[in-house]
């Protein structure tokens, strides 16, 4: 696992990536995918147990992005340990492109699952957290759901079954960053206290800040210990964080940007690089 300081690079690494994945367009899904990298920092850190070089190794642990407008950030995190190459991450959502604007697991290497249709990776998540488990595979499924997208009934469904089934390698996250595509999840559909929701619902249910690889790793550490129920770890995130130019930004899901802008953001990502690793002028 790195180390923390380590992580925290690593993240603004990611968020760098994106941001130049995206800025051949001038446009994507900014908010989603700033606001998750520093979990997938975390699970591509270290955490999870993968092989760049093996993609499909049966015995990997599996990571389901169920916002799956947000796979910026994760094809960022793969190619950044090597699934495919670096420079190939300005092809986002270009024609030919095996990095489309939703994740798809047929184009890309290291995505395990395809979605984008809002609610459903709850649902596969599940199928591959169970097949797993009747196959006898010493594996975790990872879930990444949005707190917009947990309006979704089929979510709540999901939350049932995986009591009922007690899937114990099952460890999701919910990006808490409070907005979804236009507007605060509170003034759309208030979902209240989404932790004890999913308390109540037989999980085990925690709630960390979404920006700290410390707390983040302590609560899937924790999680670990308990392996007859599933896992929400409810991460309390900022949409946009990171990117000067979409943080204080109402409307962020989705964000066109200028090159001057990209150029403020990425300079201000390298000048965190560069004081965690003591290079600071």
């Amino acid at each position: 696992m790195k180390t923390t300081k380590e992580l925290q690079i690593f993240a603004a690494q990611i968020r760098m990536t994106a941001l130049r994945g995206l800025s051949k367009l001038g446009a994507g899904h900014i908010g989603g995918s700033m606001s998750m990298a520093d979990l997938m920092a975390v699970l591509y850190g270290g955490m999870m147990k993968i092989d760049p070089k093996n993609p499909a190794w049966p015995e990997r642990d599996w990571l389901v992005v169920s916002k799956g407008h947000c796979g910026p950030a994760l094809y960022a995190a793969l190619a950044l340990r090597g699934f495919f190459p670096e420079e190939e991450i300005t092809t986002i959502n270009q024609p030919g492109t095996r990095l489309p604007s939703h994740c798809d697991r047929n184009l890309t290497p290291g995505v395990d699952m395809s979605t984008g249709s809002l609610g459903q990776g709850m649902s596969t998540a599940l199928g591959v957290s169970w097949g797993n488990r009747f196959q006898n595979k010493d594996s975790y499924t990872y879930l990444v759901l949005g707190d917009g997208e947990s309006e979704e009934g089929q979510v709540w469904e999901g939350a049932l079954w995986a009591h009922q089934q007690n899937l114990g390698n099952l460890i999701a996250f919910i990006d808490c960053n409070q907005k979804q595509l236009d507007g605060y999840t509170k003034d759309i559909c208030d979902l209240g206290d989404i932790r004890q929701k999913f308390a109540d619902f037989g999980w085990d249910a925690q709630s960390v800040d979404g920006h700290d690889v410390e707390a983040i790793i302590a609560a899937i550490e924790s999680a670990k210990k308990i392996t007859d129920k599933p896992h929400m770890i409810v991460l309390q995130t900022e949409k946009g964080k990171g990117c000067t130019f979409a943080e204080d930004v109402f409307y962020n899901h989705h964000m066109k940007f200028t090159g001057e802008q990209y150029e403020e953001a990425v300079g201000a990502l390298q000048r965190e690089i560069d004081r965690l690793q003591g290079k600071e002028a």
